[in-house]
């Protein structure tokens, strides 16, 4: 394990002002992502798409890291770029998604585990080979009648542990992700005391496997109301209940926190990722790892057409810069009127 390479990777991927594009969607994701827009996935049209996204002029300034797919990372530009080495090239650290989904729990109805631990080590040093310097491990945790259970909740977190100990071994960075999930009609009060109980037992599980915490991240969810609860808490509650959340939960010694969006629109995580911020100063960077809170807007400008390509672009540049003001918490709504793209 190389210390100080992890240190500097983990600290340059939460740099002020930046923070990380998950573009690591599995091949069903993807699709269901181009359906709403009517254009087939084919491997040509999912690569044509994130080399719209992964060329987009200037948008280093706001994004430090981009989490690739194994698919995505063995695509190249249009001129036979690999993408992990133009993405180096412009200042950008490649990392790559390595679980390999969710599965039932056995014993656990409703609740997931996630599986992707056999062969890991050998797959970790092939991506370390291909360009990668970082890793992302998701697991979800569901509320509902009775659930998340500590059995649950233990054996997710036992898995990001291993995860987490292989990365570091293979000189990779871990995000280590538990993801709460937004769905169902759960109070903001109930999604905090899962969140806690969850990061409680991760954290744990770390100390126990011995991973290296100035060399690594988290990707948490934002403490938030259900998808389905009539009362949705405002962004200055949320932002509230979330970083009383971590304050008791996430060692100091962690470099940053990297939000997952999580089903949030593309504003709202935004807003409540400037909020946070602007709460600050905290004992962690505070960013972003959004997937679809980053792309939607890119994705319906573009529509599969290489004419709408330059337009899909600066609603990603405009998208990636309000975030990188939020790391500041100085997004204002007045922002949003610089995002009138036509095609």
């Amino acid at each position: 394990m190389n210390r100080s390479e992890l240190v500097s990777v983990a600290r340059s991927l939460v740099s002020p002002g930046r923070g990380i594009l998950a573009a690591d969607e599995s091949s069903g994701t993807i699709q269901r992502r181009f359906d709403t827009i009517k254009v087939p996935s084919t491997p040509e049209s999912r690569r044509a798409y994130r080399e719209l996204l992964f060329t987009t002029p200037g948008v280093e300034e706001f994004i430090s890291g981009v989490i690739l797919y194994d698919e995505t990372i063995r695509q190249s530009t249009q001129d036979g770029t690999p993408f992990p080495k133009l993405l180096a090239q412009k200042g950008i650290v490649p990392g790559i998604k390595v679980d390999l989904g969710t599965k039932d729990l056995a014993g656990f109805p409703g609740e997931k585990i996630t599986e992707g631990l056999d062969g890991l080590a050998k797959r970790l040093a092939e991506y370390r080979e291909m360009g990668a310097r970082f890793a992302k491990w998701r697991a979800v945790i569901g509320i509902g009648p009775g659930i998340p259970t500590l059995g649950c909740i233990k054996g997710n977190a036992h898995s990001l542990a291993r995860y987490a100990a292989m990365c570091q071994d293979a000189d990779l960075v871990p995000i280590v992700e538990p993801e709460v999930l937004m769905d169902g009609d759960h109070t903001i009060e109930r999604c905090e005391e899962a969140t806690e109980a969850t990061l409680r037992i991760v954290y744990a599980e770390l100390a126990e496997q011995r991973v290296f915490l100035e060399g690594s991240l988290l990707k948490p969810n934002m403490v938030l109301s259900g998808k389905s609860c009539p009362a949705q808490a405002s962004v200055q509650d949320v932002a509230t209940a979330t970083v009383r959340c971590l304050r008791r939960t996430v060692p100091a010694a962690v470099p940053g926190i990297v939000f997952l969006s999580g089903g949030q629109g593309p504003v709202q995580a935004t807003e409540n990722l400037n909020a946070m911020n602007a709460m600050g100063p905290h004992p962690w960077e505070l960013s972003f790892s959004y997937g679809r809170a980053l792309q939607e807007p890119p994705l319906k400008v573009w529509r599969g057409e290489a004419a709408n390509v330059s337009a899909a672009q600066r609603a990603y540049y405009h998208r990636a810069k309000c975030n990188g003001a939020a790391r500041y918490g100085r997004y204002t709504a007045e922002m949003e009127s610089e995002a009138a793209v036509t095609v």
